[in-house]
C-alpha cells in the first residue's frame, strides 16, 4: 500500500473562507481514504480467517475420532 503525504496549506493572518474550505476538503478526503483502506483491510482479514477455518474443517473430515 502506498503512503501519501498531504501538506495542509499554511493559514493566512486573516481569515479566508476559500482556504478554510480547501483545508476542510483535504481533511475530508484523507479521512475517506483511511475509511476505505480500513474496510479493505477488514475484508481481507475476514477472508483469511474464513479460509483458515475451511482448511481446518477439511482436515478434520479425514481425521478418525475415537
Amino acid at each position: 500500500m502506498q503512503i501519501k503525504n498531504i501538506t495542509l496549506p499554511l493559514p493566512l493572518p486573516e481569515y479566508n473562507k476559500d482556504d478554510e474550505a480547501a483545508t476542510r476538503r483535504i481533511i475530508e478526503q484523507a479521512i475517506e481514504t483511511l475509511a476505505i483502506n480500513l474496510k479493505k483491510l477488514e475484508q481481507l482479514e475476514s477472508n483469511v480467517i474464513s479460509n483458515a477455518i475451511r482448511k481446518k474443517q477439511f482436515l478434520l473430515m479425514g481425521a478418525k475420532h475415537g
